[in-house]
Parts: C-alpha cells; sequence; structure tokens
C-alpha cells in the first residue's frame, strides 16, 4: 500500500543517488582559446585548457592544461595541474602539480605531488583539509559566554555582562 502512496524511502533514497551519479559523470570543459568570466560549479571533472575568471567548485577532479589561466579559487577532490592558477587551491584529497605548473596562490591540500619545474609562490598546508578548516574557524571566532563575536582591533564594553570584549 506504500507504494501507492509514494511513502516508499528506500527507492527515494537510491533515485536521489543515481541522480547524483549521473551529476558527477559528466565533464565541464573549457578549450583552448576560450574565455569564461564567473564561477564553475559541477558534481563532475572539470577541464580548462582555456582561460577561467573565477572559482571553481567541483566535488570531482579539476584539470588544467598547459596553456591554461585560472584567476581564481579552485576547490575540489583531486586536482591535476599543467596551467596556471593565480588563486588558492584547497584539494582535498590529491594535488598533482605538473612541470608546466604556475601556483601564485596558497595551497591546502590532502596529499601534494610536485613534478620537477613546477614552480609555486605561497604558502602550502598538507594534512586533513576538513579538520584544517574547522580549526581555523575556532581560531578566528572568539567565544564569550554570551556573544560571539569575530576578533578586531577596537574594544566595545558588552552591556549584557560586565566583561570587555574585542569586535
Amino acid at each position: 500500500m506504500a507504494a501507492f502512496f509514494g511513502n516508499n524511502t528506500t527507492t527515494n533514497t537510491t533515485t536521489k543517488t543515481q541522480e547524483i551519479d549521473k551529476m558527477s559523470s559528466g565533464t565541464t570543459n573549457i578549450g583552448k582559446g576560450a574565455t569564461l568570466s564567473g564561477n564553475v560549479e559541477t558534481f563532475g571533472n572539470v577541464r580548462i585548457d582555456g582561460k577561467l575568471m573565477g572559482d571553481i567548485h567541483s566535488k570531482s577532479k579539476v584539470a588544467t592544461g598547459n596553456e591554461s589561466l585560472v584567476e581564481g579559487s579552485v576547490y575540489a577532490q583531486n586536482a591535476e595541474i599543467e596551467g596556471e592558477i593565480r588563486g588558492k587551491l584547497e584539494i582535498i584529497e590529491l594535488l598533482v602539480l605538473k612541470s608546466t605548473a604556475v601556483i601564485n596562490g596558497d595551497i591546502v591540500a590532502g596529499k601534494i605531488v610536485v613534478e620537477a619545474g613546477a614552480l609555486f609562490n605561497g604558502a602550502c598546508r598538507m594534512g586533513d583539509v576538513a579538520k584544517m578548516n574547522k580549526d581555523k574557524e575556532e581560531k578566528t571566532t572568539l567565544t564569550t559566554p554570551n556573544s560571539t563575536v569575530k576578533p578586531h582591533f577596537e574594544e566595545k564594553k558588552d552591556t549584557t555582562t560586565a566583561n570587555t570584549v574585542k569586535v
């Protein structure tokens, strides 16, 4: 009787999983000679051989060709970079910098492979990316008993308690 009225949660969960699998199986390509201004958000792979002026958010892999340019940040599960990135790279699992890669920005990655000849200018942190981001958020937020504020240089009196907090 439940199947007639749409209460079958197993079927709904399977359908959602199949939809996500379909979305992540596609590849977004920005070809050689093409320029795209804007952010790219996808469950699937991304291949850049042209120029992207914006951020990339992928739940899968990002690959860039040796003549590519990305002026923005790259957030992905895995990445293989041959071209130039001018922005932050945040890669959950494995980042591979090929010999032609030029990175001008910070890197946060689970693991990193750097081939001879790759250029990198910025800071690099390795390990559990999710844990590093959580730790970073905890360090930038100051919690008092009655409020949560971000630290700044100006002091203000908290009127709900007798505490002075930095805001």
